[in-house]
């Protein structure tokens, strides 16, 4: 089982990716820095619909600032989502700011609300971390989704990921008669390759969530990772693989009923074909960001070369042991898209 029993150290933006975020329109100049967020004066715990303390914390503004904060938050959105008109905000409100203080980033998850209509919509608000970032640049690049994401100085702001967290999904929904097992388990082997291959660590089931989407005679799944400050940190292979995380084990049990090794393989030849395609279409920026990362330090050297070594044995190649820091590791990985494409082995 993969257990991570140490806190990631959190990394600084280099000039490098700086260079990188501005080149490709991720740093953008914003009304408000994380720091303002914490001079909030009181808090109180948010539960959930069901009365259960959902670890986080609605946190609560002097009246002096409130306006201030909630106006430059307000505009936030609307570079996020209009690309800076304001228009778009006179119907908007900030329902609420909550606080997760356990996390890494300590992130500020933002609620606002269309006063229209009443739908809603969060966004967070977080200390930047290169790590973090380079996990975001990847999953835009190398995965089927896209990511909404801008840096200022210090500050990171993140669209939200929409789709149901995969412990709850796992909770309350496995047991649905209508339910494609196939399919669900399908798209877990794709999950899983997709992680291993960029090295995004700590995929256990907090840590991803499930977008259902209705399909003319089915319903088809996409599992899409929320939380990225795991990228290319930790040494040991395993950390990369979701099918090690035992909160994972009951979709993983779907996937041992529903599919042969036969179509594993196959979803995973697929899976890295489509990456293989992905990184031609975007080279010129896939080379960009990987400059940045093999001139970066996000990992301890002691985990950069107990991952080589591992790397090195199940991909047959010495050339991983040679690798330097996390980012000759990521490259060397997608090299492999292209040097080894027929290794499938048991992981």
């Amino acid at each position: 089982m993969a257990i991570i029993s140490k806190k990631k150290i959190p990394y600084k933006i280099s000039s490098r990716l700086r260079t990188y975020l501005n080149k490709y329109d991720r740093e953008i100049a914003l009304p408000i820095a994380y720091d303002s967020l914490l001079r909030y004066d009181n808090s109180i715990p948010l539960y959930d619909r069901n009365g259960n303390d959902t670890l986080w914390e609605t946190v609560l503004y002097p009246q002096d600032d409130m306006a201030d904060i909630y106006f430059a938050l307000k505009k936030i959105y609307s570079i996020m989502k209009a690309d800076g008109d304001v228009g778009v905000m006179d119907h908007l409100f900030i329902d609420r700011v909550d606080l997760c203080v356990y996390g890494n980033t300590q992130p500020f998850r933002v609620r606002i609300v269309n006063r229209i209509n009443d739908n809603f919509d969060y966004f967070y608000i977080k200390n930047a971390d290169a790590s973090r970032i380079y996990g975001l640049e990847l999953e835009h690049l190398l995965s089927p989704n896209k990511i909404s994401y801008v840096v200022y100085k210090d500050t990171l702001i993140e669209e939200h990921i929409v789709g149901i967290p995969a412990e709850q999904f796992i909770k309350n929904h496995l047991n649905d008669p209508n339910l494609n097992e196939t399919r669900l388990a399908k798209e877990f082997v794709k999950f899983n390759e997709r992680c291993f291959v960029r090295l995004l660590g700590d995929m256990h089931s907090s840590n991803f969530v499930i977008d259902i989407t209705p399909d003319f005679e089915e319903v088809d799944y996409r599992l899409r990772a929320i939380d990225f400050d795991q990228q290319s940190y930790e040494g040991r292979r395993a950390i990369y693989l979701p099918q090690y995380f035992k909160q994972n084990n009951p979709i993983i049990k779907i996937g041992l009923k529903s599919l042969t090794p036969e179509t594993v393989r196959q979803y995973q030849r697929e899976e890295r074909s489509l990456i293989a395609n992905r990184v031609k279409v975007e080279k010129i920026r896939v080379d960009d960001l990987l400059s940045a990362m093999t001139h970066d330090r996000i990992s301890k050297p002691g985990n950069v070369a107990r991952l080589g070594e591992e790397l090195a044995e199940f991909y047959e190649e010495t050339e991983f042991i040679h690798c330097k820091n996390m980012g000759e590791l990521v490259e060397m990985s997608l090299e492999m898209l292209i040097k080894k494409p027929e290794l499938y082995k048991d992981y």
